[in-house]
Formats: C-alpha cells, structure tokens, sequence
C-alpha cells in the first residue's frame, strides 16, 4: 500500500458539486483541510457559495466548469488541474440528472442524455484521471449510484437503467484496478432531501416516508460520510462494492 501522501494532503475531484449531495461531499472532505476540485457545469454562483463554505475549513478549493459528456472538455479541466498541482488521489463520480415518467413516453433524445450524463460521464471522467492514480499505485474512485440501480424504479426505467450500468462498471472496474492499489466502490442511496425531490407533492413525499423503516429521507450529509469513508486509506481492502444507505429500505 502506497501511501505517496498523507490524507489531508491529497486532491479530491467531486463532479456535479455546486448542489445537493455533490456539496455535501465536498464541504465533508473540506474539514480536513483536503484541495477540493468542485466541478459543476452551469451553476456558477451555487459552486462559488459551495467553494467558499469550503474555503472556510482552510482547505484549498478550485472550482471549474465542463459539460462532463465531452472528452474534451474534461481533458481541458485535466490540463488546468496539472498546471495547478492537483490531479486527484480521490474522484467522486456524483454528477447526474434523473428522468420522472412512463418508458413510452420518454424520448429517444432523452433516454441519451440520461445515459450520457450517468454512465458516459462517469466512464470518460474517470478514464481521464485513472491513469496518475495507476502511476502512483493508490487511489480512490467512488461512484454515486442510487437504490434504483440495484431494485429499479417504475417510471423511471432510463435512471435504473443508467445507475445500473454504473453498478456493474464499478463492480468490473475494481477487479480490473485492484492490482494497481486503486479501489472501486459505488454508494447508493435511497430517498435524500435534495432538489432532486422538488418534483414530489407533499402526499407523495409522505408516502414514501412511510415506506422507509427508519421513517425519513436520507440527509446529504449522511451520503458524504460515507463517501469520505470509503475514500480513507484505511478502507482500501473494500472494492467493488455497491453500498446502499437506505434507511433499511432495500435489504
């Protein structure tokens, strides 16, 4: 187990990190005074609010934009964090879009998009920045899935379907990187209080409440804890794991 540099020292890259549990994460590995790369692809103001809540744990921050289905662009955002001395020990493949409605109804253009931005983002993501952490013989991939990857979601089969490719890329990815010191696991919640739930009416909210035996949504901070977890050096014998903090709701 090579450890090139202590914990606190290392780089942590958090895609989709301006909201929700993307934020959560990043202000968590902030409070040990990690760099922080806060990735985010149009929210501007919400990525700077997240940096600087960052900034006031003394970590050092760096936010940068790219639409995360370009190879490109995320070459770009690569090349920026070489120059700065921060390539990542840690990424946290959390940027996603969820898609609400009947497998019938949903477009084609759609159904790409979803795919695109949850499975091709996360494949070209970490395809860029696996190699420094091959070099170096350790590193840290954690893939934020969902319970729906693992059970599926009526009206929302092009979500399960995304999710549950990143489940098996995860699953696959581990055995491929394992010798190289490099783990591979994926953390899929189940309800947590975000944005993504604004489209809920209340009843229905409360529906699902119920149906969670611990009785309430996941907060976003109990998502980044486990992620940090997982991130620690001393977690390295767990890979290829899909980890579902449900509230007892998928077992």
């Amino acid at each position: 187990m090579n450890h090139s540099k202590p914990f606190t020292e290392q780089t942590v890259l958090i895609t989709g990190a301006s909201r929700g549990i993307g934020a959560a994460i990043a202000e968590r590995f902030a409070k040990v005074g990690m760099n922080v790369v806060i990735h985010y692809r149009e929210s501007h103001e919400a990525a700077n609010k997240v940096a600087r809540s960052c900034m006031k744990h003394g970590a050092k921050v760096l936010t940068l934009s790219a639409d995360i289905r370009s190879r490109d662009q995320i070459g770009k955002m690569n090349e920026k964090l070489e120059q700065r001395e921060m390539v990542p020990d840690i990424i946290v493949n959390n940027a996603g879009i969820s898609h609400y409605g009947l497998l019938s109804d949903i477009r084609e253009e759609d159904w790409d998009l979803i795919m695109d931005v949850n499975l091709k983002g996360t494949f070209l993501c970490t395809q860029m920045f696996m190699p420094a952490m091959v070099r170096q013989k350790y590193g840290r991939i954690i893939n934020v899935s969902s319970v729906w990857g693992i059970s599926g979601a009526s009206c929302e089969v092009a979500y399960s379907a995304a999710k549950g490719g990143m489940n098996a890329f995860t699953k696959a990815l581990a055995k491929e990187l394992a010798p190289s010191g490099v783990t591979v696991n994926a953390v899929a919640p189940g309800v947590v209080n975000t944005e993504m739930m604004d489209g809920f009416q209340a009843e229905e909210k409360a529906a699902l409440e119920n149906e969670i035996p611990i009785g309430r949504f996941a907060l976003p901070d109990e998502i980044a804890s486990l992620v940090y977890f997982l991130a620690l050096p001393e977690s390295g014998y767990i890979t290829g794991q899909i980890i579902s903090p449900n509230g007892g709701w998928l077992t």
